[in-house]
């Protein structure tokens, strides 16, 4: 059998409503059908998914599996992808057209590129499509303290639907910890910055689909939700932590490149467990630092106003309280018109009109 350029390789769990217009996307790039090959991982969905899938075959490969979490997907289809490339998408959500192109002519032109990402369209269950992208092209190597704070700026261009790697940076990776039931692309693209050139385009080739079934954007506010996230991220931090230990990466660049894993974990373990306001203070200040950093004077002083509970209360009671203010309507409408969150300098957002 020939080897063809690029495999694409779709996680799937549960997506009957879904599945059929991703693997559409990837049939009808325009890129030649004989240099890809469809890969599609059932992680033991228990709808009509496996069914879906194989009306598309022989065309499409179905690879079933019983149900272990995004890394044991990944780690199945993986090793089964004949692809000199592998670019990855989620079964709920779908390509642009140009997106193989797009991929296949920079790894083709740079030979040190091993990852490459672009920006999003997230597209909400009302139909709303808000798109977000680098403004400009972004290169880097995870090899110094400077270079990580462009990645950590810059990690959400590169999620599941957004990745596409030389196959042999996935080798050097080696297998994702299974502990991972979701953010193990997270994972990969992490570590393929110490081997490879990291490129993020800007442009946007995914459509990324917010609904109720999303592992963890939509749990925020539930506690099962906040625990479970809360437990996957500490998990991430620590498997990427022994990585790179293992790789002997020095510790000042590993923990730049972490800070914020560990600041997301953090936050959540406070609000589920509590702390001390030292420790809820600390914390916040460090998230402003790092997330906020193109923030205006005025809407820094307003987030130290909201901190000021902080300083006495315990962390669990504290960010109960922040919650509810922030569902309260008045609030809303105070915070929108006043102080909007900010967006970072480097990303630009573009409301697209509802299809």
């Amino acid at each position: 059998m020939s080897t063809p350029f690029v495999t694409a390789l779709i996680d799937t769990y549960n997506h009957e409503s879904f599945i059929e217009e991703a693997i559409a996307s990837a049939l009808q790039q325009d890129f030649p059908a004989s240099e890809t090959e469809i890969l599609v991982v059932d992680d033991g969905s228990t709808d009509r998914t496996p069914e879906i899938v194989r009306k598309f075959a022989p065309r499409v490969r179905l690879l079933r599996k019983p149900n272990g979490g995004q890394a044991s997907a990944f780690n199945a289809g993986i090793p089964e992808a004949r692809g000199e490339t592998v670019a990855f998408l989620d079964g709920d959500d779908w390509w642009a057209p140009g997106k193989l192109s797009a991929v296949a002519s920079v790894f083709a032109a740079e030979p040190a590129v091993g990852l490459v990402g672009h920006g999003i369209t997230q597209v909400y269950p009302d139909g709303r499509r808000q798109a977000e992208l680098p403004k400009e092209l972004t290169r880097f190597r995870l090899n110094s303290i400077p270079a990580a704070k462009i990645f950590r700026m810059r990690r959400g261009f590169l999620g599941t639907s957004r990745m596409a790697y030389r196959r042999q940076v996935l080798a050097q990776i080696g297998t994702v910890p299974e502990s991972l039931k979701f953010e193990a692309d997270e994972y990969l693209f992490t570590l393929a910055g110490l081997f490879a050139d990291v490129m993020i385009l800007p442009v946007t080739q995914t459509f990324y689909r917010l609904h109720g079934g999303n592992l963890f954007q939509l749990a925020i506010g539930a506690r099962d939700g906040v625990r479970r996230n809360q437990e996957i991220l500490a998990a991430l931090a620590r498997s990427l932590r022994e990585k790179m230990r293992e790789l002997e990466v020095r510790d000042d660049v590993a923990s730049a490149i972490l800070e914020c894993v560990q600041l997301e974990a953090d936050f959540l373990h406070l609000q589920l467990d509590s702390g001390l306001p030292w420790e809820t203070v600390s914390t916040e200040l460090k998230i402003m630092c790092v997330f906020q950093s193109d923030a205006s004077i005025w809407q820094r002083l307003f987030s130290l106003a909201r901190l000021a509970p902080a300083l006495v209360l315990p962390a669990a009671v504290y960010y109960r309280w922040r919650y509810k203010l922030s569902e309260a309507p008045a609030y809303q409408k105070f915070r929108q018109r006043f102080f909007p969150f900010p967006v970072p300098s480097q990303v630009e957002r573009q409301e697209r009109p509802t299809v």
